[in-house]
């Protein structure tokens, strides 16, 4: 079967003085059948290209599902009167949410089944959602489409019944004290989150709009503090914020600015006693934990409770009746650090390995000794602690378990570091097996996003499993733009120094051939999303470096898509990629932009992945790419493009359903690299 073609419709677009032409912006046509058909017509292909490969993606499922215990459940957390519960069942896609009240021993009350709410749709996802604080309504909001766009509900759980209580495309939200009235902010055309509503249970008449963010740039959130007595309402954008609060026992209230916006100030605010603790990027990029009473919130009342440090993220407080959790990152890693508020002694929890994950779990319990937090790493399942506050011992309350021979000393994780032309020391970490021999022949799947400041989660994967007991060895490179060591190594992968980001990977590809840890013919890469947009980047700079990219949901058509004002996201993302309507903002982003730096030469195979109702990154701009870059390629090597008909950003959104995906990634790198069995 050939691979299909798409039709030339040349469009003309000019641009500070630059003219280019634009053959495939006709694919921005959703409703244009030929759109469906083209992308219809690319799944076939894939399909015939990859269908030798069935027997192996259907191995790799089978071996993948054996090492995940279908029927489980989380660890109960305790909020009010209840034990919460997730679970799941063998057989069912999604998970089913539980309580027992007072006690573990209570009968089970099943107050939402996911898998009964998504029959009838292709996908289904939970939004925000909360239990009222008397315990009795369930609000909820759900996708099923996978545009991320939410209606929201609220069940009576006394009754089983769907109240008449309803908004539509709502982002947050948030119960006052009394039970019976919400806070829910909802979104524009352009998905960002502007207006926040009062909405009382049993209200008809029109819902009363308290705010509206007029600012493109800032989005709005409402949350609820944990001590249950301040609803914030925070309004930010990438590098600003700022925040309004209300007591929850006032309802109707008006809501009070802690702080006005300032460019380049970030805050973000949290309730103990009479104080807000307020974390914030005034008198450093890495952000210090201050005090002020909640009478008088203003910066000049800012006490500094914990210092700015150059070398230490502050990322976030958890805060309780008795004690507070600094979230924190220094060289790279996570740590915890608990405070007593009697004493004022703090202790560090320690982790055992050289590369891991470590952050808070679900605390909703505000009078505890226990802190709940979840550590795992590339070769630790997930596991969950309580730590005791007074004794400083750390109990495992639950490691997921990991059926199907798995014995974690069969496994080795290391961090390297490789070095950027700028001299800049990059961490890489890595998994294998023992007896892989670091001899050059192994073959090697780089995964990397670097963006936004996120750092890459350094997590267990049971079905990553099915790849190292081939002799994959598994590698995450930390690049700048991400948040590992950080803001200033976000910095120096964004805007004017958004070319670091590429630069970055490609010296952490290079150092992992050098040391042998694998050879060009043999590494595969992989990013999603704004990672897709790195693997965009780094073929078209260095093709010959990779034997193979898997591409998911990627950000290839940065040019046209953020010179468009009228999609999501665009203009609240100038402050990560810059405006091209700016003229030096323009001439950097040109310089990289995949889509428009495309170019007669061989490239790698590839693998790219979208999906038809992306609300992120518009299934369009792959499937551009790619239609681009079937004209241009010199090479013989296969260009697959797969669009979910049905899904989002996420791709499938049923826990099997998005296994079989990632199979199907996973027999893709395996045929590349020579291991088809």
């Amino acid at each position: 079967m050939n691979p299909p073609v798409a039709k030339k419709q040349p469009k003309t677009i000019v641009q500070h003085g630059e003219t280019r032409i634009d053959d495939y912006a006709w694919l921005r046509e959703k409703e244009n059948p030929e759109v469906a058909e083209y992308l219809n017509a690319e799944n076939a292909y894939t399909d015939s290209v990859l269908g030798p490969l069935k027997p192996l993606q259907e191995k790799l499922y089978a071996e993948m599902l054996s090492h995940i215990r279908q029927t489980d459940e989380n660890v109960p957390y305790r909020e009010g009167d209840y034990y919460y519960i997730s679970r799941t069942e063998e057989g069912k896609q999604y998970p089913i949410l539980s309580r027992k009240r007072g006690t573990l021993d209570a009968a089970e009350e099943v107050f939402f089944d996911l898998n009964a709410a998504a029959v009838g749709h292709g996908f289904y996802a939970l939004g925000p959602c909360a239990i009222s604080p008397d315990g009795n309504l369930f609000l909820y909001s759900e996708d099923t489409t996978g545009f991320r766009q939410y209606q929201l509900h609220v069940k009576d759980l006394g009754t089983g019944d769907l109240l008449p209580d309803t908004a539509a495309k709502v982002g947050s939200a948030a119960w006052a004290s009394d039970s019976r009235t919400f806070y829910y902010t909802v979104e524009d055309p352009a998905k960002r989150q502007y207006r926040l509503y009062r909405h009382r249970l049993g209200d008809t008449g029109e819902v009363p709009l308290i705010f509206e963010e007029t600012d493109e740039r800032f989005n709005l959130r409402v949350s609820r503090s944990r001590s249950g007595e301040y609803l914030f309402l925070t309004s930010g954008s990438h590098t600003a914020s700022e925040v309004r609060f209300l007591h929850a026992d006032d309802p109707v209230g008006d809501w009070s600015l802690v702080a006005p916006r300032e460019a380049d100030h970030e805050y973000y605010v949290t309730h103990h006693g009479g104080r807000f603790f307020i974390r914030t990027n005034s008198g450093g990029r890495n952000f210090r934990l201050v005090t002020a009473p909640v009478e008088s919130p203003g910066i000049p009342q800012w006490e500094e409770l914990v210092p700015h440090r150059a070398d230490v993220m502050l990322e976030g407080v958890e805060l309780f009746a008795d004690f507070y959790v600094l979230v924190e990152r220094s060289e790279g890693l996570p740590r915890l650090r608990v405070t007593d508020f009697s004493g004022g002694n703090t202790s560090e929890i320690a982790f055992p390995e050289p590369a891991y994950s470590a952050a808070p779990d679900v605390n909703r319990d505000w009078n505890t000794h226990a802190f709940r937090y979840a550590y795992q790493s590339l070769v630790t399942p997930r596991s969950v602690f309580d730590y005791n506050v007074h004794t400083r011992d750390s109990i495992l309350m639950k490691q997921t378990e990991v059926p199907g021979g798995f014995d974690r000393a069969n496994y080795r994780s290391e961090r390297i570091f490789a070095t950027a032309p700028d001299g800049t020391r990059i961490p890489i970490s890595l998994v294998y097996r023992r007896d892989v021999d670091r001899n050059g022949t192994a073959p090697l799947f780089l995964q990397a996003y670097g963006s936004y400041g996120f750092p890459y989660p350094v997590a267990f994967s049971p079905a990553r499993l099915t790849l190292l007991d081939r002799g994959v060895v598994v590698a995450i490179a930390h690049i700048r733009g991400g948040g590992e060591m950080g803001k200033a190594w976000h910095d120096d992968g964004r805007m004017a120094n958004k070319m670091n980001t590429f630069t970055d990977f490609i010296a952490a590809a290079v150092h992992l051939v050098e040391e042998r840890y694998t050879a060009k013919d043999r590494l595969v890469i992989y990013g999603g999303s704004a990672g897709g947009l790195l693997m965009g980047a780094v073929t078209n700079m260095r093709p010959d470096l990779f034997k193979a990219v898997i591409s998911d949901v990627p950000f290839v058509d940065v040019i046209n898509t953020m010179s468009d004002a009228t999609l999501p996201l665009t203009v609240g993302e100038y402050e990560e990629w810059g405006d091209p309507n700016n003229p030096d903002d323009y001439a950097r982003m040109i310089a990289y932009s995949p889509y428009e730096n495309l170019e007669a030469k061989a490239y790698p195979a590839m693998l790219v992945k979208t999906s038809f109702n992306d609300s992120q990154v518009m299934y369009w701009e792959p499937a551009k790419y790619v239609a681009r870059l079937r004209t241009l390629k010199t090479d013989d090597n296969p260009l697959l493009l797969k669009t979910n008909m049905d899904a989002g950003h996420g791709g499938a959104s049923g826990r099997y359903d998005a296994l079989k995906e990632l199979a199907e990634e996973f027999a893709f790198l395996l045929w590349q690299v020579g291991i088809t069995e």
